[in-house]
């Protein structure tokens, strides 16, 4: 499972949780999320270390934002969303593409994206067919 958050993680608000705590939190986070990835997808040493930066980078990011911005949901949402982009883009970098390939079959499944692989029938109202192939 790519980036699992524990539950006592999820349960907890950010607002309730002291910075140094949330920076620990935030650090555990980064490497677990990392250590998933790097078993999941069999990363070399070099591309962990690479990884591990980037993974700590990102959650930080999005720590400081949800601190920032935990009242206004819709900017928070766009924050994240941001980083989110910038990680991906960063990982791609990274990884080769047979392992971007595979960690966006998971992370599609775990946020449970629909795919447009391949014939799935009628695409949804507004979508047209073939989009994302480019």
């Amino acid at each position: 499972m790519l980036g699992a958050v524990p539950k006592a993680a999820q349960a907890q608000a950010p607002a309730a949780r002291p910075a140094a705590q949330a920076a620990t939190s935030a650090s555990a986070r980064a490497e677990a999320l990392t250590a998933n990835m790097t078993q999941a997808l069999g990363l070399t040493p070099a591309q962990t270390e690479k990884v591990r930066v980037i993974n700590t980078a990102s959650v930080r990011n999005v720590e400081t934002a949800r601190q920032r911005y935990g009242q206004e949901p819709a900017k928070l949402r766009g924050y994240i969303d941001d980083i989110s982009l910038a990680r991906l883009d960063q990982l791609k970098d990274v990884l080769t593409p047979a392992q971007f390939a595979r960690y966006q079959q998971k992370r599609e499944e775990k946020m449970g994206i629909p795919t447009i692989r391949g014939n799935q029938g009628t695409p949804p109202p507004g979508l047209r067919e073939g989009r994302g192939e480019n």
